[in-house]
């Protein structure tokens, strides 16, 4: 459900927030539910205003029950440093506004429960989105981590699995805090989402993974210069293996052996991408070399 228009970026209500808003509701608790919409709403500008302070194209953003989704341009998930500092933004501005609450109720400007659940709130909201799984913040930073080392594609593979295990575990410890009347259906509702928003960002990670590879490119030509990463393959090895070990913002080039452990020749990272699209992942690399 859209809410409204803040600087040209659609605001949208996901439709589990708004059960969340109902619990809040039916439980006679609306001014906290509105508390932390308001929350939701603030961590999710923060990092729109690092994404377009950073020259990145964001569209719209959707309030989830763990706080939200920036439909940020795509470009982004290629560029990792980029993508830290968006992803750490919103964390942070949720410390500072708990901070701003102690501020407020140290000089007696907002001394009752509502202050504290406002402090409350903003610093479990920070916490859990520091989690290393995706599509947390935390998940974010720790696939950018990953990216550099192991590639994109598989950092995303592991981060979202760190999602789907904590959208469990946390679905698992409501239903437990809810048998023992120590939690409600709210902690149910933000797991079971937590669950299916991982499954998601896995189904992406091929696309994003494609985008990656087919704007290599355009980085080359816009930087003029990229890092050199040099691997080392048999001739046999298809492509498909070969492409995992790639990593963002470094240029490949493949040094071929053949099964005698003979030097055959070398393949640039652009002819890969080229044989991808024309003939199939199962193709051999040593192909390549054939095709000259």
């Amino acid at each position: 459900m859209k809410v409204c228009t803040v600087s040209g970026v659609q605001i949208h209500l996901n439709n589990m927030f708004l059960a969340l808003l109902g619990l809040f509701f039916v439980a006679g608790l609306l001014v906290k539910g509105l508390i932390v919409f308001a929350i939701v709403l603030l961590h999710e500008l923060a990092h729109v205003a690092a994404a377009m302070r950073l020259g990145i194209n964001v569209s719209d953003i959707e309030l989830l029950p763990f706080g939200g989704v920036c439909r940020i341009g795509g470009e982004i998930v290629l560029d990792p440093s980029r993508e830290v500092l968006v992803a750490a933004a919103g964390p942070a501005a949720n410390l500072l506004l708990a901070g701003l609450g102690t501020a407020l109720k140290g000089h007696g400007l907002w001394d009752d429960q509502l202050n504290a659940f406002f402090i409350q709130c903003n610093l479990l909201l920070a916490a859990f989105n520091l989690l290393p799984a995706l599509p947390l913040d935390g998940g974010r930073v720790f696939r950018a981590y990953l990216a550099r080392r192991i590639g994109f594609k598989e950092a995303t593979y592991k981060a979202a699995r760190l999602g789907q295990f904590w959208g469990v575990a946390i679905v698992l410890l409501g239903t437990a805090g809810l048998l023992l009347h120590l939690s409600g259906l709210d902690i149910l509702v933000v797991g079971g989402f937590l669950f299916y928003a991982a499954t998601r960002e896995k189904g992406l990670a091929p696309f994003h993974f494609i985008r990656h590879l087919t704007q290599k490119k355009q980085e080359l030509v816009t930087a003029g210069v990229l890092p050199a990463e040099p691997l080392v393959s048999f001739d046999h090895v298809r492509l498909k293996d070969i492409i995992t070990a790639f990593i963002p913002q470094r240029f490949h080039v493949v040094i071929l052996l053949d099964k005698e452990w003979q030097y055959r020749g070398v393949v640039s990272e652009t002819q890969i991408v080229d044989a991808l699209f024309k003939d199939g992942i199962n193709a051999n690399i040593g192909d390549l070399l054939n095709n000259r």
